[in-house]
C-alpha cells in the first residue's frame, strides 16, 4: 500500500491578484506526491477574522510574508510530519492547537488556511478523485448558484461609489453553464453602457468595471439597463445582490454616504435599503448593517428576510458559533464562507453546516486578493454549499474558477443538477 503520510510541507512566497505577496504551501507525501495551495487576502475584513500575518516594515509595504512562509517551513512542516493525510479534521485540529491563539496570530491565517486547503488536495490526489468528488463522497451534489460582480465599488474601487459590490444571480437558469452565459451578455451590455456614456473608469480588483456614478442609485438603474439590454428579464431570469459591506462606512450606528454627502442612522439605513428592495429586484443583500450593529441587523432582517437573502460576512466571518446566535437572533438568514476568515477548512466547515442546521443559504466565497487556486470551486460544489462568489467575470483569478465549475458539471453528464431559486432562503414573488 502507498505510503500517505506527510513527508513535509514547504511554504513559499507567490503574488496575488493585487501584486502583493502570499503564502502557498506544497504537501509532499512519503510516497513522492506532491499537492500545493494558495492562501487569498481581503480588503474588506472583518474584526472577528483570523489574522493575516504580514511582516509589516518598509518591504512590499509592510505586505511580505517571510514570517507566515517561514511558519510552514518550520513549525508546521515539523509537527506534521509523519501524519497519515487521510483526516483532515484531525491535521486542522493540529493547526489549531499548534497555533494556540484566538486569532491565529502565532501562524497566521494565511499560512494555516494555504497548509489546511494543500492537505486536501493531497488527500483528493491520494485517493485518485477529484477534489470535489473526495469531498462529497457518494452524496449527490448540485452545482452552485453564481453570484457575480458587474460593478465594483467601496474598497475594492477606491470607494467611488458607497456599495462594494453590484453582482447579478441567474436563479432561473436551468445550468450553470446557462448561468454564465447569461452573465456574459449582462456584461458586456454593462461595459457598453458604460462606454457609451463615458463613465467607464477601468475594473475594480475582483474585475467588475470601475465606474463614475453620482449616486448608489444610478449603479442601480445602469444595472437594470444591461440586464434589458441583455434581453434577459430583471427579477424573472435574473437578479440583483449587492454587498453594501457597511463595515467600511458605519460605526456605532452611524453610515457615513460619502458619495452623497449624508449620515443615515441605523433605521435611515434600514429605510434606503428598504427603497431599494421596492424599487428594484434585488435577492440578495450582503452586510447591510456594520458588524457592530447587531441590532440594525435584526431588524432589517425582521423587515426584509422574507424575500431577500441577508448575509452575514464581516458579522459572522465564518464562526460556527456566531452563525447559530444569528439563527437564534435571526439577525441573518445567510452566511458567507471564507475559508482564510476562520483559518482551517474545518473550521470554515463547520460554520458552513451551522448555517445549514439553521435553514440559512451558505455562499462559498473568494477574496479580493485572489490567485489562480481553484479550491474553494471545488469546496462549493463538494460541500453542496448552494452558491459561489468570486468576483467578477474578467481577470484570470476569477475565470479560473468559474471555468472550474463547469468542468465539474461536464464531468457529472447527465447527473448535473444546479441549485437555481432553491440556493435562495427566500419566499419568491410573483415576478420571480
Amino acid at each position: 500500500m502507498s505510503d500517505t503520510r506527510i513527508k513535509q510541507i514547504r511554504g513559499r512566497r507567490v503574488w496575488d491578484s493585487r501584486g502583493r505577496p502570499t503564502v502557498e504551501a506544497e504537501v509532499e507525501l512519503r510516497n513522492g506526491l506532491k499537492a500545493r495551495a494558495i492562501a487569498p487576502a481581503g480588503a474588506s475584513t472583518g474584526t472577528g477574522e483570523a489574522l493575516d500575518l504580514r511582516d509589516g516594515g518598509p518591504r512590499f509595504g509592510g505586505m511580505d510574508v517571510s514570517q507566515a512562509c517561514a511558519a510552514v517551513n518550520g513549525l508546521i512542516s515539523d509537527h506534521l510530519a509523519g501524519q497519515d493525510i487521510g483526516d483532515q479534521a484531525q491535521l486542522d485540529q493540529r493547526l489549531v492547537a499548534l497555533d494556540g491563539t484566538g486569532n491565529r496570530s502565532r501562524l497566521g491565517s494565511n499560512a494555516m488556511v494555504a497548509t489546511s486547503m494543500a492537505l486536501l488536495q493531497a488527500a483528493a490526489a491520494a485517493a485518485e478523485q477529484p477534489l470535489w468528488r473526495h469531498l462529497a463522497g457518494a452524496r449527490q451534489v448540485r452545482l452552485p448558484l453564481p453570484e457575480i460582480q458587474i460593478f465594483g465599488g467601496g474598497a475594492h474601487a477606491a470607494r467611488r461609489v458607497d456599495v462594494q459590490d453590484f453582482m447579478i444571480m441567474c436563479p432561473a437558469a436551468r445550468s450553470f453553464s446557462e448561468a454564465l452565459e447569461w452573465t456574459a451578455e449582462v456584461y458586456r451590455a454593462a461595459g457598453a453602457l458604460l462606454k457609451k456614456s463615458g463613465s467607464l473608469q477601468g475594473v475594480a480588483d475582483e474585475g467588475g468595471y470601475w465606474p463614475v456614478f453620482g449616486s448608489n442609485e444610478q449603479a442601480l438603474d445602469t444595472l437594470m439597463q444591461a440586464i434589458l439590454d441583455a434581453g434577459l428579464r430583471a427579477g424573472e431570469q435574473v437578479g440583483i445582490s449587492l454587498d453594501i459591506a457597511a463595515s467600511e462606512f458605519g460605526r456605532k450606528g452611524r453610515y457615513e454616504l460619502a458619495l452623497e454627502g449624508r449620515t443615515l442612522d441605523s433605521d435611515g439605513m434600514i429605510d434606503m435599503l428598504g427603497g431599494w428592495l421596492a424599487n428594484y429586484p434585488i435577492l440578495s443583500i450582503e452586510d447591510p448593517l456594520a458588524e457592530d450593529d447587531p441590532e440594525g441587523f435584526r431588524c432589517f432582517t425582521a423587515a426584509h428576510g422574507a424575500r431577500c437573502q441577508v448575509i452575514g460576512d464581516d458579522f459572522l466571518v465564518t464562526n460556527a458559533a456566531r452563525v447559530l446566535a444569528a439563527a437564534e437572533q435571526r439577525s441573518a438568514n445567510a452566511v458567507l464562507i471564507k475559508p482564510n476568515q476562520a483559518g482551517t477548512l474545518t473550521e470554515a466547515l463547520a460554520a458552513l453546516q451551522a448555517g445549514k442546521k439553521s435553514g440559512f443559504g451558505t455562499i462559498v466565497s473568494a477574496r479580493s486578493g485572489e490567485t489562480e487556486d481553484v479550491t474553494i470551486a471545488h469546496l462549493s460544489v463538494g460541500w453542496d454549499a448552494g452558491q459561489l462568489k468570486v468576483g467578477s467575470f474578467s481577470r484570470s483569478e476569477r475565470m479560473a474558477k468559474w471555468n472550474e465549475v463547469l468542468r465539474i458539471e461536464e464531468s457529472l453528464g447527465a447527473e448535473a443538477r444546479f441549485w437555481g431559486w432553491d440556493a435562495l432562503p427566500i419566499q419568491r414573488t410573483a415576478n420571480s
